[in-house]
Formats: structure tokens, C-alpha cells, sequence
């Protein structure tokens, strides 16, 4: 007997010192305290997302009588000044809210998430981010032409990591309850629970590392919860069943991923061109969106399908219900709405308008093959499906979390090899013209260059104080301004440090207090601050793998 129990004791003290550590690191890192804080934001961003629709349909009501999204018909039935006025009043209250009580004088959006997950999963202050929702509530239900899922991403982000702040948790820890609260917002908006955690991990973290996983499946599975026990478990688009044809039609699919791509190209420098625009015509901030709302509303009174988030034209699209020149005037006019919306400073975002260019694109691509090859080309309604997702990629920047959410969305997963191949050459066609998505170019005017990877952004977000020593109490404190002696200040970044140590050819420097000159408040060493960067990188790294 005592030599039969060996095995099984060597068996387990095996066993004990494979799994011993491995929890010790689980419990170190305090994931299942992770988890649990998931499950919490998830559920919070679930509610939020609800209050959130019904504050736009109730802002949309005092417009245009109806919270329903179908607002084309309630557009109809109103009096041309109504269109026109309803968004003028909703910009005054918004420029009245960016001149008062918002900072940035900016409504938030996904790039705002991006940035923060770069410094560590902070820089998205609580009631400023409820601020921005509201301006976003007032934007859309005024009738702004844009959408509503970029702004809930900020607020799921804000919701994530605010309320939690004073944990003292670790960057990382922090950076996975952001990508918890967007996982959660997407698939409240959308409901699409897969789409929420794909868009977490691709456009927000940048990575699909394990640690991570859990905790955003958990939010996002708990913000789909709470948002259907509300709205119901439909999907946004009810679409007949469609079908591809013949093997014959792939060309036309990659065709269409190349039109696509025109038009999300197109659509991005409709954004930026007139956000430039908009950032060199001097006026006051809060007449910005008057007549911002002024122009959107004028173009409404003609074409009031561009009012609002636009799910209702979108719809349409993919019933194969509008006719061809109709979606090709909507594809010139919800560019120009949208453009103006976001130049004027009104809250939204991106999402949706890119969506519905797509169902224009594809629709109207559809009806133009039909007209061609009646008896190959499937119906328009499915190359609506298709360019819905190939340009929504594009513009975003994330063509797997976009697929999903077309396929959550309309709940057509028997076109995904079709699907995939509008994606992949939209968003490829795109990146060699952009270099980036919208996400990114928006972050890059600010001076964040993310797209380059971590070491180019680490050096901007260090700085000389991060890494610099105190003076030793036998050391000279005084330091001369009028001497040609190089120098650093405690907020130089480390790309300036590294230049001045090249530059000065020592391995010290001191560092010197800017509100008093002759006062030494330290010393930087060349390779202190060389090891700093690399334990940075080290520990990204690490993140983005375990």
C-alpha cells in the first residue's frame, strides 16, 4: 500500500506545482475582482443604453411627435419650418451646453476611448461624460444627422473606468473595464453581444489577449441582457431571407467592395474637409450648431431621410423598398448632413451613418446589376447586406467586429463568404489611400499617433519626471539660465530627453524647475531613462500576451 500511494502523492505535488503559480498570478492580478466589476459595468452600461435611446425619443417627440426611429413619416406630416426649426433649437441648447459646462467643447466619441486606453484606461472623467451624452440625446432628437452607437461607447468607456478609479487599480486592469464598458455599449446598441466583444478587442485594446476575454464577454453578455429584458430580443433590421444566385455573381462582389471603398473614402474626407473648414471659420462656439442645425434641417424639408440616426432609410434599403435614384441622392445628401453635423460640433457619431451609406451603395449597385444580368444578380436587398458592412469597415477601421455586427444586425449569416469579400477589399483599398480609420485620423490631429505602435507613443506619454532622480543632499542645487549648459524641465517628454542626451553627448543632465530657473530640482540619467522605455514596452508587451 505505501508504495502504490507514492505515485499518486508525486502525482499531485506534480499537479500542485503546475497550477500553484498560475493562481497565484490569477489572484495577484485580481481578476476575479475583474470579473465581478465587469459584471457590474456591464449592467450599468445596459441601463445606460436604454435611458439613452428613450432620452432621444423623447427629445424627438417635442420635434416630430413620435419616439419611434421610423421618422420619415412624422417628418412628412410636419410643416417645412418645423424641419427646419426643430434642429436650430437643438443647437442653440447644445452650443449653450459646449460654451458652459463641457471643457473640450466637444461631445465624446470613440477616439476619445482610444486615447485613453493609450494612458492607461484614464482620462474619461464621470460627469463630464454624462454631459456629452446629453448633448449627443439633444443632437439626435432634434434630428442632427448622425449616429448614437460612437457616443455610447464613450459613455460605456466613461461608466467602466470613472466609477472605479478610486480602486487604485493597476493601467492594465484599468484598460480591460474601458474595453468592458464598450464591449457592453455595442452590444446594448446593436444588440449584438459577439460584435460588442470583437469591437473591444480589435479597435479599442488593439489585442485579444486572454486576461482580457473574460471580463469583456461577461459585459458585453450582461449589457445584451439587460437591454433585451427592455427592448425585446429582435434583431434592428427585419430582412427576408436572401440567397446568392450562381458562383458567377463573386465578381460582382468584388466589384461592389471597390465602390464601397469609393464611397467610405469619399465619406471620410467629407468629414475632414469640412471639420477643417469648420476649425478655420471664426465665430463663437455656441452659434456653431445653429447653423449647423439651420443647414441640416434645410436639407431635411427634401430628403428627410437623413434625419437622425436614419435606421428607417437604412431599412428600406435593405427591403429592397427605395428606388435607384432616390438611394443614389442619399448617398450625396447624408454625406453632406453628416459632415455638417459633426463640423458644427453636435453630438454623434460615425457608426450608423456609415452603415446606412453602405445599404445605399449596395442597394443601388444591386438594382444597376439586376438592370444588366436579370438572371444572374440576386436582389438589391442583398447587395444592400454587403455594402452595408464593406463600408462601415472601411471607416471604422475594424472589418471582423464590423462583419459580426452585420451579421447580429440582420441576422444573415449565409452571406458571409460574399461579405468577407466586399470587407476585405473596401477596408484594403481604404488603408492605402487613408493609412488609418477615421478613429485614428481624429486622434493624430489631436497629436496622438497611435497607428505606428507602442514605442512611438510611449515616448510622447513619458515624461523627464517619471524617471528623473532627486539631487543627493551633497549636491548643488543652483543652476546658471544664462550658461549654455543643456538642460531638462520635469514635463519634457522622453522623445525630447532622448534628442537633448544625443544631442549634449552626456549621459546627465539636470533637471530644472520652469517656475524658478536657478533652482536644480533633480537629475536625469540617459541610461535610467533608456531603461524606463524599455521596461514600458516590456510590460505592453506582456499585456497584449497573457
Amino acid at each position: 500500500m505505501p508504495n502504490q500511494a507514492n505515485p499518486l502523492k508525486i502525482a499531485m505535488r506534480i499537479a500542485y506545482k503546475w497550477v500553484e503559480p498560475n493562481l497565484r498570478l490569477f489572484m495577484s492580478s485580481r481578476l476575479p475582482l475583474v470579473w465581478l466589476l465587469a459584471l457590474i459595468i456591464g449592467a450599468a452600461v445596459g441601463g445606460s443604453a436604454i435611458l439613452f435611446r428613450i432620452g432621444i425619443g423623447l427629445v424627438q417627440w417635442l420635434s416630430l411627435g413620435t419616439v419611434s426611429e421610423r421618422m420619415i413619416s412624422a417628418a412628412n406630416a410636419q410643416p417645412w419650418y418645423v424641419i427646419v426649426l426643430a434642429p436650430v433649437i437643438g443647437g442653440a441648447i447644445v452650443g449653450l451646453l459646449l460654451q458652459t459646462i463641457q471643457k473640450k467643447q466637444r461631445a465624446g466619441g470613440v477616439a476619445d476611448v482610444i486615447e485613453a486606453r493609450a494612458h492607461g484606461g484614464t482620462g474619461l472623467p464621470f460627469w463630464p461624460g454624462l454631459s456629452s451624452a446629453l448633448i449627443t440625446v439633444i443632437s439626435l432628437g432634434s434630428g442632427a444627422s448622425a449616429g448614437r452607437e460612437g457616443p455610447m461607447v464613450h459613455l460605456g468607456a466613461t461608466l467602466g473606468t470613472s466609477v472605479f478609479s478610486k480602486l487604485k487599480l493597476p493601467d492594465s486592469t484599468m484598460r480591460i473595464l474601458l474595453a468592458a464598458g464598450v464591449a457592453s455599449a455595442v452590444s446594448a446598441s446593436f444588440n449584438a453581444p459577439i460584435a460588442g466583444v470583437l469591437f473591444a478587442h480589435e479597435v479599442i485594446l488593439g489585442h485579444y489577449a486572454m486576461s482580457a476575454f473574460v471580463p469583456i464577454v461577461l459585459s458585453s453578455a450582461m449589457g445584451t441582457l439587460v437591454s433585451r429584458l427592455y427592448f425585446g430580443e429582435a434583431v434592428a433590421f427585419i430582412l427576408p431571407h436572401y440567397q446568392i444566385n450562381t458562383y458567377w455573381e463573386f465578381p460582382a462582389f468584388v466589384l461592389l467592395g471597390i465602390i464601397c471603398a469609393i464611397v467610405a473614402i469619399s465619406f471620410q474626407f467629407a468629414l475632414i474637409g469640412s471639420d477643417w473648414l469648420a476649425r478655420n471659420i471664426k465665430m463663437p462656439i455656441w452659434l456653431r450648431p445653429i447653423i449647423g442645425g439651420a443647414l441640416v434641417g434645410s436639407i431635411a424639408v427634401f430628403y428627410p431621410e437623413i434625419i437622425g440616426v436614419g435606421y428607417e432609410a437604412t431599412d428600406g434599403a435593405l427591403n429592397s423598398e427605395l428606388p435607384l435614384t432616390l438611394m443614389l441622392s442619399l448617398l450625396v445628401v447624408k454625406t453632406i448632413a453628416t459632415a455638417i453635423t459633426l463640423a458644427s460640433r453636435f453630438g454623434g457619431g460615425i457608426f450608423s451613418p456609415s452603415l446606412y451609406l453602405g445599404a445605399m451603395t449596395g442597394g443601388a449597385f444591386g438594382l444597376i446589376a439586376a438592370n444588366h444580368l436579370p438572371e444572374m444578380a440576386s436582389s438589391h436587398g442583398l447587395y444592400a447586406i454587403l455594402g452595408m458592412g464593406a463600408v462601415a469597415s472601411a471607416v471604422l477601421g475594424a472589418p471582423i467586429s464590423t462583419t459580426m455586427i452585420v451579421f447580429e444586425l440582420t441576422g444573415g449569416y449565409e452571406l458571409s463568404i460574399a461579405l468577407l469579400i466586399a470587407v476585405s477589399i473596401s477596408t484594403g483599398l481604404n488603408q492605402a489611400i487613408h493609412g488609418r480609420s477615421y478613429f485614428h485620423w481624429q486622434l493624430e490631429m489631436r497629436g496622438v499617433m497611435l497607428q505606428d505602435g507602442a514605442h512611438k507613443w510611449l515616448v510622447r506619454i513619458v515624461h523627464v519626471e517619471d524617471f528623473a532622480d532627486p539631487p543627493r543632499p551633497d549636491s548643488d542645487t543652483t543652476f546658471d539660465p544664462e550658461s549654455e549648459e543643456p538642460f531638462l524641465a520635469p514635463l519634457d517628454t522622453l522623445e525630447k530627453a532622448l534628442r537633448t542626451f544625443d544631442d549634449a553627448g552626456k549621459s546627465t543632465l539636470p533637471v530644472i524647475d520652469p517656475k524658478n530657473p536657478t533652482e536644480i530640482v533633480g537629475y536625469a540619467s540617459h541610461v535610467k531613462a533608456l531603461r524606463y522605455f524599455n521596461s514600458a514596452l516590456i510590460q505592453a508587451n506582456v499585456e497584449e500576451h497573457r
